[in-house]
């Protein structure tokens, strides 16, 4: 099955909706499709549909929402990643990739003390969570945050349990341990991990210093770990 992006639909069904010009050119050139064909539709919040092809329009393809399949994908618990860019990006882009194929809701860039990146295109980084979206049939689209410095991050309201993940000699809690299945913020540091006045500044305001095991990760494998943590402990 192909699924293609559209945005919310507010009217009652059926109902008329227009692809995006990618998804218009990749379901126009790419795949060849034709008036009258059925596809699959989903507006990135967990609804799946059913609809036909309009018109041969390869920049605003019409279709023709039929009804609702299924509400696919919605959880019972929310994961949020809070994740200190890479130095070299691609490794930051992979962990976007995976993590959108493992289950995650929300992502915000973090910017700390030790970062040895402070920008990214998010328009890049939106295309490639889209596309692993796509590529793993997910009907719920992670949310993509703008960067934020980790001083302005922690202050703010972070609902259900809040992890930091630290690397420490002797780190006696897992995050496996820790976890409680709900709503889930976790924070992973630069390649330089948290400074301590982060750390404590975190542990301060109510997030739990946890480990991820004995090995030293790399950042985006730290975080790919949590993320397949958290989905793990929910599916038990």
């Amino acid at each position: 099955m192909q699924l293609y992006y559209i945005t919310p639909v507010l009217a009652p069904l059926p109902c008329a909706v227009t692809l995006g010009n990618e998804e218009s050119f990749h379901c126009m050139k790419v795949l060849r499709m034709r008036t009258g064909e059925t596809i699959y539709l989903s507006d990135g919040l967990g609804n799946l549909f059913e609809g036909k092809i309009l018109g041969q329009d390869i920049k605003n393809c019409p279709v023709m929402l039929l009804n609702v399949l299924a509400e696919n994908g919605k959880r019972p618990f929310k994961l949020h990643m809070a994740v200190a860019p890479t130095k070299n990006i691609a490794r930051f882009e992979w962990f976007l990739e995976k993590a959108t194929e493992i289950g995650v809701d929300e992502i915000t860039p973090l910017i700390c003390e030790h970062s040895e990146r402070v920008q990214i295109r998010t328009d890049r980084l939106q295309k490639i969570i889209l596309s692993a979206a796509k590529q793993s049939l997910k009907t719920l689209l992670p949310v993509l945050h703008e960067p934020i410095k980790f001083d302005t991050f922690i202050q703010m309201n972070h609902p259900g349990s809040r992890f930091v993940a630290y690397v420490e000699e002797h780190q006696p809690v897992h995050l496996k341990s820790a976890y409680i299945k709900g709503d889930c913020t976790v924070l992973i540091g630069p390649e330089g991990d948290f400074s301590r006045k982060e750390l404590e500044t975190a542990i301060h305001l109510g997030f739990s210093s946890v480990s991820l095991g004995p090995s030293r990760l790399r950042t985006e494998t730290a975080a790919l770990v949590a993320c397949h943590t958290i989905n793990i402990l929910n599916e038990s």
